[in-house]
């Protein structure tokens, strides 16, 4: 453990923040999965699960990969808020896991699962597109 660590008031501040924010990811996530099950049509009424008209299917199709792509954003996120979490349980939380320092609380604000200070994050693009 490092020894620069965020006082338990404010670990405490960010854990609720974050289990907030992970619910209402969770809801998200649920829904659309829901949505997914009952497939296209079904949620508007319609008794066919399949569109009578070629641009209703490609508008079908369109919807569906949009949810797709928000989903699995959604799960993305799911996962760095446990990470984060996970970082507030052993009092890393809210310094940089590259550098040590500490992470600006306007960006844990911004960003509550930030495991990077601005600094880190901006090398971190920057390697990143350079591939």
């Amino acid at each position: 453990m490092s020894e620069k660590q965020l006082s338990d008031k404010k670990l405490k501040k960010y854990e609720k923040i974050l289990l907030e924010e992970k619910k209402q990811t969770q809801k998200i996530i649920d829904d659309i999965n829901e949505i997914q099950k009952k497939g296209t049509k079904n949620g508007s009424g319609d008794l066919s699960s399949y569109s009578t008209h070629q641009a209703d299917l490609g508008s079908d199709t369109d919807e569906a990969e949009r949810r797709v792509y928000i989903l699995n954003k959604e799960i993305e996120n799911l996962k760095y808020i446990n990470e984060a979490l996970r970082r507030i349980y052993d009092k890393s939380y809210g310094i940089c896991v590259i550098c040590g320092d500490y992470i600006p609380e306007k960006r844990l604000k911004v960003i509550p699962y930030a495991k990077y200070c601005i600094a880190c994050k901006e090398k971190e693009e920057k390697r990143k597109r350079s591939r």
